[in-house]
């Protein structure tokens, strides 16, 4: 099993106060939820200056939307790292949901954020490089469909199933207090069934 935790913290190339900032915000979005979070706390839990937050981010706005397109490419990366050619569909599908439910598991913080930002008005507000990257499994299911591996259907359909049972298993397993043991057995069988659903 992949290190995951190597996904869980804020890029190293963001600068030190830039990712007290960003942590000390994810702490408290997750607790208190995002319009009562005002910067002043943010700032305070971060150990910065008011005018040292709005520095790196003009408005709270900007901060959470930055919040999140760090975590999404941390997960991207993640769940990325490890594509071979020789790999089937089927295995890269498991490999791609494990890791997406295990990162989510074992970093409960940015995974109750990424929930919270898809609900929000702000998942509006994303770039268009990061929405790229929710594209990348549309496409991989678009050409499981064309090698008729995948039966046909919409694939933005598929892919939101998919997103979907990803948030789903992970919310169960934490629910459930799993350990390592059952945890894998819920995450095999909940793929099987996607997988039984979706496969020709």
């Amino acid at each position: 099993m992949k290190d995951v935790y190597l996904c869980r913290v804020i890029s190293q190339s963001v600068a030190d106060k830039q990712r007290d900032i960003l942590n000390a915000a994810l702490t408290l979005f997750v607790e208190n939820g995002f319009h009562a979070t005002p910067t002043s706390m943010i700032a305070k839990k971060a150990g910065v200056a008011n005018g040292t937050l709005f520095h790196y981010y003009s408005t709270k706005d900007e901060l959470i939307v930055a919040l999140y397109t760090e975590i999404k490419t941390g997960l991207a990366k993640c769940v990325l790292a490890g594509d071979t050619e020789a790999e089937t569909m089927k295995d890269k599908w498991k490999r791609y949901y494990t890791t997406a439910i295990e990162w989510g598991v074992d970093n409960p913080k940015e995974f109750r954020f990424t929930q919270q930002f898809i609900s929000s008005p702000y998942m509006g507000m994303v770039s268009d490089e990061l929405k790229k990257q929710g594209q990348l499994t549309t496409d991989l299911i678009k050409e499981g469909i064309k090698k008729k591996i995948l039966k046909a259907n919409e694939p933005e359909l598929l892919n939101t199933i998919l997103i979907g049972s990803v948030y789903a298993v992970n919310q169960y397993i934490m629910d459930s207090k799993l350990a390592y043991p059952e945890r894998k057995k819920v995450i095999n069988k909940s793929f099987d069934m996607l997988w039984g659903m979706m496969a020709v």
